[in-house]
């Protein structure tokens, strides 16, 4: 296991997302350093912590040094000139994870269509770096002209995107066809690590690998699963998670828009979180969910993990997410099965009430429901 210092925000529970994150990619912690400010033009902190960072690093040599922000690349540089060891920003550090859980071929595609545009975004800097004579050789840069280098990555990135779409295409078959086939499709989406592929488990009887740590799930699983005799389908999805760049989103979309066709998405939320954790994972879902296009009638709250709190705790967090009034919303513990039957019930239900809805709004409009098509 690689080591590393960890420099994040001096609030705990941005502290313990970073450690999530530096545990998922395989990095021992060392030492932290904790700022309230991590965004200053030079090298993200102020002279004074460079200073005393030079000297922990110089003591404790770890391999990696992980900013638990966005850098710019002048100031990875700039960290690296004077501390001498590799710099990984937060967006690196989440690539990272990524390819190391990346199975599938489809995922696999993804992951380095992200890197691509992470690299594509430092390919002037690195450039502009080389060509002043610096070797910043921890960036791994080669002796390219801007443009050849610009259009070596655009080139392999228009490749990738190609082979994403003739899955999309296959994707979109398989949604015809499962509409033929008269199946109602679902969607588990949420915070990384709130529980959904524990969930996605005592569903369908499963055994995926479920996991604390983040991004367990980067590849959607479907599977059948019978409710009161109706069959539906069932898929697990890549969590969320918060200050995701839109160009990551962007190259997952070929997995997420499942999200935008499905009839009903469980948004699974973890209730035993403290209230700043609760209220910044759940406005990020909500945020990302809205940047795909998902429709807000669609979701179904369910607050998981419930066998950690009394009902009083539950319903003051309820309250705090403006969810009291909302009638599609469960708590659920999808690690001892507590009210996952109501969950199904509460599923069938508003199947029910949409297939209603769909025949009444077709007989009266004569509008062919063409959701998926």
């Amino acid at each position: 296991m690689k080591s590393a210092i960890l420099i994040t925000y001096d609030q705990e529970d941005s502290i313990n997302e970073a450690k999530g994150l530096c545990d998922a990619a395989g990095y021992e912690i060392v030492h932290i350093i904790q700022q309230d400010f991590l965004q200053k033009p030079k090298y993200g902190i102020s002279g004074g912590v460079l200073e005393r960072l030079e000297e922990i690093s110089e003591k404790l040599r770890p391999d990696v040094i992980i900013f638990d922000e966005i850098l710019k690349p002048s100031q990875n540089y700039n960290l690296a000139s004077v501390l001498h060891r590799e710099i990984l920003d937060r967006e690196g550090l989440i690539l990272e994870i990524f390819e190391s859980r990346a199975s599938s071929a489809e995922s696999k595609l993804q992951v380095k269509l992200a890197q691509l545009r992470y690299e594509m975004a430092r390919a002037k800097e690195k450039v502009r770096l080389a060509n002043m004579g610096e070797q910043p050789g921890f960036m791994g840069i080669g002796k390219f002209e801007v443009d050849v280098y610009y259009n070596d990555i655009k080139h392999r990135m228009q490749t990738i995107r190609s082979k994403l779409e003739k899955a999309g295409k296959q994707r979109e078959l398989h949604r015809q066809g499962r509409k033929r086939m008269g199946f109602k499709t679902i969607s588990l989406a949420g915070y990384t690590s709130a529980g959904k592929t524990t969930l996605f488990n005592k569903v369908t009887g499963e055994s995926r690998a479920q996991s604390k740590e983040l991004f367990t799930t980067l590849t959607t699983t479907t599977r059948r699963v019978t409710i009161d005799q109706e069959p539906f389908l069932i898929a697990d999805t890549v969590g969320f998670i918060s200050k995701l760049p839109a160009y990551m989103i962007d190259a997952f979309k070929s997995t997420l828009e499942e999200l935008t066709y499905t009839d009903i998405i469980i948004l699974v939320i973890d209730i035993s979180d403290s209230v700043f954790e609760l209220k910044k994972k759940f406005s990020s879902c909500m945020r990302t969910l809205s940047e795909l296009g998902v429709e807000k009638d669609k979701i179904v709250y369910v607050l998981n993990k419930d066998d950690l709190l009394k009902q009083d705790e539950i319903n003051r967090k309820i309250d705090i997410l403006n969810l009291s009034e909302n009638k599609k919303l469960i708590s659920v513990s999808a690690k001892t099965g507590r009210n996952v039957k109501e969950l199904k019930e509460l599923i069938k239900n508003i199947s029910e009430s949409h297939n209603s809805y769909k025949f009444n709004k077709n007989s009266s409009e004569g509008v062919k429901d063409t959701l998926g098509n």
